[in-house]
């Protein structure tokens, strides 16, 4: 017999059935599915992993997605001294968990990472508890940090202005052996070893360095830590070098003056070189300390001038300095010359010419302008009234009226050239052209009443029909003449010495803003110090790149030519130029350097605390400027001399220059 159901009874029975099965079944596991540090995987079963990354994060794999609230508090890393501070991040929609800790791991140091019960699922799931161990890698111990009162020195190899009361905190990667370090650490400076205490922290990541007496100023000093030291856990060291320089000793090494009187004392200490010094036969400046009989032409020409200021100032008397200027005109009435022009260097007992280099044995037209310019300001210095000086002003004349300037043009060239020889003729092949130190020279050659050159020699030659333009921006100033960055400062000091640029011009340029604008993109350019050679801009005062001796042998130093050398002629024979700039200069180089700068004749030739190397040289070229700029920033004495005379102002006109003197 067959019975027959409604089918609306048999869906009933359907959905109970599914409805009674889910309220059967339990809430999902959640499950750890893979731990791993970078590339390597961590034990689920407690088994301590070694070798494991300091710089990578640990990323939890989970069977579903976790709550990232309670993730939060339930996933933990701790190592022997505590809880490590970390962050989570969660990917994959919550199913991967990155654990990044705050910083790096420690070395040959055991972690735990810890998940408690309080982690669930999103579905409200949970899962057993962990406690997975790894140990880290043992790396070598490191130098992380090096703090010199607070302030984080960083990783150079050469660290600057440590204060002379040292206190200085080097930090470590690990903890390290305290029994290892009195031996493994060491400061040393010129003098030996300084004497340090050092003080481990609590931490014994930390060690600082305290000097027990003060440090040399301005010194370098070597921070040396041996492969001796080792960490608390064994780690190696495979040792450290820094070099350190210290600031500079603010104290002053002299007595402090007035700044008139200091310049006063700059130039009289400094004439000596020109004074005591000066070759006893020809009376002549020597070209160096240690020259011997070798006699410089355009270093005496300074000299001449210098002896103007000297008997100005009462360093001597006039007589003295006549009857010098009268023995050094008696020497080149006789002195070898070629064409009228003298050679660069010449012996101080014979007259005969010493050849500067193996082709330069003749005529050089340079150097006999600067001494030429010397002649002619001190004739216009002599007076005509006193018999003996009548006579010097007679004899200066003839040997002015000899240089032969136009014989110099090379054939009837435009140009002007450096050298001649008699048996070298014009091998040298060295034409004059601007811009540099040389304008003197074509000065004095239109000046000439005899042997003359045309304006075209200057236009064409010298000033290049206006390719001596510059008119770029360097330091932020505009140069109108010359080479990127203007060249060593001598372009602007040694023509300058007679010829006054104020309000000086031509057809390409002003000449006080010419120097002015030059010697400023150079003092500019060492307070900027992009190379960081020591000794240069704040606080230290020092600038100033010309030629001079330095601690490789001589070079024109330049923005362009730097190599850490600061000559003391530059900034001060630039007083006229940069009157604060240098007279900052010159009190940082006699009160905090006197005590290695300054000595017989005046500061040395230049130094570089980098190198830590001072002259011992004193040049004719470098002294003299110093004399004479700072005499022309004070009185204008020797730019007043120079201009008066008649034949500068002719010449200057000549070539097509206009000023408040001409």
């Amino acid at each position: 017999m067959s019975v027959s159901v409604p089918i609306r009874f048999v869906y009933f029975i359907l959905l109970a059935g599914l409805l009674a099965g889910c309220k059967k079944n339990p809430v999902g596991t959640l499950t750890l599915l893979q731990v791993s540090v970078g590339e390597v995987a961590l034990a689920l079963d407690g088994t301590v992993v070694d070798g494991v990354p300091l710089d990578r994060s640990i990323t939890l794999v989970f069977s579903q997605p976790v709550d990232q609230a309670t993730a939060h508090t339930a996933i933990t890393l701790s190592n022997g001294d505590g809880p490590v501070a970390v962050s989570l991040a969660f990917l994959s929609g919550g199913a991967s968990v990155v654990v990044h800790p705050s910083g790096p791991l420690r070395s040959n140091a055991t972690y735990t990472l810890a998940v408690s019960e309080q982690l669930r699922g999103t579905d409200g799931s949970r899962g057993p508890v962990y406690a997975i161990q790894f140990k880290t890698l043992v790396e070598d111990l490191q130098v992380v940090a090096i703090e010199v009162d607070g302030e984080n020195k960083g990783q150079d190899n050469v660290l600057t202005d440590i204060p002379l009361e040292l206190q200085l905190t080097l930090r470590f990667s690990n903890p390290v052996d305290q029994a290892s370090l009195e031996k493994a650490i060491t400061l040393t400076g010129a003098t030996g070893t300084a004497n340090i205490q050092l003080g481990l922290a609590s931490d014994a990541q930390s060690v600082t360095l305290v000097s027990n007496a003060s440090l040399d100023g301005l010194t370098k000093y070597e921070l040396r830590i041996s492969d001796a030291l080792v960490g608390a856990g064994g780690e190696r060291f495979s040792g450290l070098t820094k070099t350190l320089y210290t600031t500079l000793d603010p104290a002053p090494k002299f007595p402090v003056i007035s700044d008139e009187e200091l310049l006063t004392l700059v130039q009289r200490q400094t004439f000596n070189y020109f004074w005591d010094f000066a070759h006893p036969n020809s009376g002549m400046a020597r070209e160096r300390n240690t020259s011997g009989d070798l006699v410089t032409t355009g270093g005496s020409g300074f000299g001449i001038m210098a002896l103007i200021v000297g008997m100005e100032r009462g360093f001597i008397s006039r007589n003295q300095g006549v009857e010098r200027l009268e023995r050094i005109v008696s020497f080149l009435e006789t002195a070898d010359r070629f064409h009228g022009a003298w050679s660069h260097w010449i012996n101080g007992n014979t007259g005969a010419v010493m050849p500067f280099s193996t082709n330069d044995n003749g005529g050089d037209l340079v150097e006999t302008s600067l001494l030429m310019q010397g002649l002619i300001t001190m004739r216009q210095y002599l007076a005509a009234s006193t018999p003996a000086e009548k006579q010097l002003i007679d004899r200066v004349n003839v040997l002015w009226q000899s240089v032969e300037w136009d014989w110099y043009r090379r054939d009837g060239q435009d140009v002007l050239y450096w050298h001649w020889s008699p048996d070298k003729a014009w091998v040298m092949n060295l034409p004059i052209r601007g811009w540099n130190e040389c304008l003197i020279t074509y000065v004095l050659a239109a000046a000439s009443p005899t042997h003359g050159i045309p304006e075209t020699v200057y236009s064409k030659g010298w000033a290049r029909n206006g390719e001596m333009r510059n008119g770029a921006t360097y330091e932020g100033v505009e140069l109108p003449l010359g080479a990127e960055y203007g060249g060593p400062l001598f372009f602007s000091q040694y023509s300058f010495l007679g010829i006054d640029p104020r309000g000086l011009s031509d057809a390409y340029a002003d000449y006080w803003t010419q120097n002015v604008n030059h010697t400023l993109i150079n003092y500019r350019y060492c307070i900027r110090n992009p190379r960081k050679y020591v000794g240069y801009g704040p606080p230290t005062g020092g600038w100033g790149l010309t030629a001079s001796d330095n601690h490789e042998g001589y070079s024109a130093h330049s923005p362009t030519n730097d190599l850490g050398v600061i000559s003391p002629t530059a900034a001060l024979s630039a007083f006229p130029y940069t009157p604060d700039e240098s007279m900052e200069a010159l009190k940082f180089f006699y009160y905090t350097m006197g005590d290695k700068l300054w000595g017989t004749y005046g500061f040395y030739d230049a130094f570089n605390s980098t190198q830590q190397w001072v002259a011992d040289s004193y040049l004719a070229i470098d002294q003299g400027p110093i004399i004479v700029m700072i005499e022309n920033h004070r009185t204008g004495l020797l730019w007043d001399l120079f201009m008066s005379a008649p034949e500068i102002k002719d010449g200057l006109r000549k070539l097509g220059f206009d000023g408040p003197k001409l």
